[in-house]
């Protein structure tokens, strides 16, 4: 059983179409979207309407809940709060609920899955360094899990302590070991690697794959252009940060 686990799109159209087909063309049997639906791009409602037509395990992403919001906090940067009014133009009243109605965190077969971090999801902290990692490993009860919201590959691993792999390519999840894998970004990479990023999670024989996968990025550029989005997010696609 292979499971495509991707998340981060960010209303990148272009770039969850080109993850899909790759994850079919790999075989995946199943998909599971960790959060981040929307924001930041251009294609907020096609987006939206290709996962849920997926019928697959979702959670909710913190620019999720800010296109549910009236008001936008005054915590969040301009280029986010742009994106999130565009996206509140284009989604129906049926997307909001949709969203809405998503959950923090949830466990899938043998492993669990969360947008941000495990002991407060709901905060949109950052895990960015072992200290992070190590909170949340507190508050996983799985022996795997996965999340996003950096938009930065990276896998934390605790034993008797916790370590930090980065490159990384494909992992085997040992037996004595926990595993927090964040599995990148499908629509706004920031690893300066422009190229769309997902995990396949081969089940049977206990393994994580990251692949990254081209897509048309001039066509996902112009469209932010030509919806009146500003330049930089159309630039920052190519610089993968």
């Amino acid at each position: 059983m292979r499971i495509a686990l991707f998340g981060d799109i960010h209303s990148n159209l272009e770039a969850l179409q080109a993850v899909l087909a790759d994850a079919k063309a790999q075989g995946c049997t199943h998909y599971v979207c960790l959060g981040d639906i929307v924001g930041y791009n251009a294609d907020p409602k096609a987006c939206l309407d290709l996962v849920r037509s997926l019928e697959c395990p979702v959670i909710k992403g913190n620019h999720d809940e800010l296109a549910c919001l009236e008001i936008n906090p005054q915590n969040v940067s301009p280029l986010a709060n742009e994106g999130i009014d565009f996206t509140r133009s284009q989604l129906q009243p049926e997307d909001f609920e949709w969203l809405n109605n998503l959950k923090f965190v949830r466990q899938v077969r043998d492993f669990t899955i969360v947008h941000a971090t495990l002991d407060t999801p709901h905060k949109w902290g950052y895990v960015l360094n072992q200290l992070d990692a190590g909170a949340s490993f507190s508050y996983q009860h799985t022996q795997l899990c996965f999340y996003g919201h950096t938009h930065v590959p990276r896998v934390y691993v605790r034993d008797h302590q916790v370590k930090t792999i980065e490159g990384w390519q494909s992992i085997v999840i040992e037996q004595g070991r926990k595993y927090f894998i964040n599995i990148g970004s499908v629509g706004q990479p920031r690893d300066l690697d422009w190229r769309a990023s997902y995990v396949i999670y081969h089940a049977l024989d206990r393994y994580a794959e990251l692949r990254r996968i081209e897509y048309d990025i001039h066509t996902a550029q112009q469209k932010i252009r030509d919806a009146g989005l500003p330049e930089r997010l159309a630039a920052r696609l190519a610089e993968g940060r």
